[in-house]
């Protein structure tokens, strides 16, 4: 019989955040799960980890490594017919994690299913910001845009053996594999009670170049797209000054300010190089992808459940 499901995880030199995840795993509701760490090359305890907690680590060459090559090689080992998609520097929130993200697949239509993220307390502010917009409280069984993020989500394996992850996009593999999905009559649901904290520790190079990669993405996936300097700069002043309205709220406007501006420059300044390096991009998609939320709509709070979050032992990865 196979297993309940399948986590395929991602990981390059994550040492300081594997235990973390695989803590909350062992805690979930559902039971008899396959773990699969692919290891692109690390350098650290990372693989190590993995085989000391009865993981099975699946190896790739850096040279090798692109998002889409290492899911697919990942897949390709798994022996559930749904498929849950890990970034190795999440954990989950609360202990029904999977049993939400899997209970969408009941509906034999729905073949993609991505759940809530939220920053660590060492977040940046505008990146909890753009979690906060992408991410809502309320969960949607009928999305009618491609947007997802394979940090946390789930798809069937059937379909990813119809059509498989794009070995040759640098980044944004989930949104060429969703818009396929949405493209051929499937269905996309998301859930937001399955809440994963996302942990980015990226230096200002890192969040510079993996807005970059996913412009250079966007570019291919929807080639008659234009991302014009006009754009990043009105993208830039938009959400900055969004973010700015938010920290003054909170009371870190003069904490924040700085970081803002940095965070919200190299975002957009990334995706312009990433466009001039290189479906449509609909109004849609810019909307879920760019644009501030509207902070004076009231919406139910999704935090408010009667489950109890997991009590992980230490606050290391947080």
């Amino acid at each position: 019989m196979s297993p309940n499901c399948s986590i395929v995880i991602r990981a390059f030199n994550e040492e300081n955040h594997i235990s973390r995840l695989l803590d909350g795993i062992s805690h979930q509701t559902v039971k008899d799960i396959q773990v699969i760490l692919v290891d692109s090359g690390s350098t650290d305890r990372t693989a190590q980890i993995g085989r000391e907690r009865g993981v099975e680590v699946v190896s790739i060459a850096p040279k090798e490594f692109t998002f889409g090559r290492s899911l697919n090689k990942g897949i390709a080992r798994a022996e559930s017919p749904i498929i849950v998609i890990a970034s190795a520097h999440i954990y989950p929130v609360y202990p029904d994690w999977l049993e939400k993200l899997l209970e969408p697949f009941t509906d034999l239509s729905i073949v993609l299913v991505y759940g809530k993220q939220r920053g660590s307390e060492s977040s940046q502010f505008s990146e909890q910001q753009i979690f906060t917009h992408w991410y809502g409280d309320v969960s949607q069984n009928l999305q009618d845009h491609p947007f997802c993020n394979n940090a946390n989500a789930a798809i069937r394996k059937s379909l990813w053996e119809q059509h498989h992850y794009d070995e040759k996009l640098p980044g944004l593999e989930d949104l060429e594999w969703a818009k396929w999905a949405l493209d051929n009559h499937h269905r996309i649901a998301y859930c937001a009670e399955a809440e994963i904290i996302h942990v980015h520790g990226e230096s200002s190079k890192g969040i510079h170049n993996r807005y970059m990669r996913e412009g250079m993405a966007f570019k291919q996936i929807y080639p008659q797209e234009q991302f014009s300097f006009g754009d990043l700069l009105r993208l830039f002043f938009t959400n900055s000054s969004s973010d700015i309205k938010e920290a003054i709220r909170q009371g870190k406007f003069f904490k924040e300010f700085v970081n803002i501006l940095r965070f919200r420059w190299l975002q957009f300044h990334g995706t312009y190089i990433g466009y001039q390096r290189s479906g449509p991009l609909t109004w849609r998609l810019k909307q879920s992808f760019y644009y501030p939320r509207n902070t004076d709509v009231d919406l139910p709070n999704g935090n408010q459940r009667e489950v109890e979050p997991i009590a992980y032992k230490d606050n290391h990865s947080s």
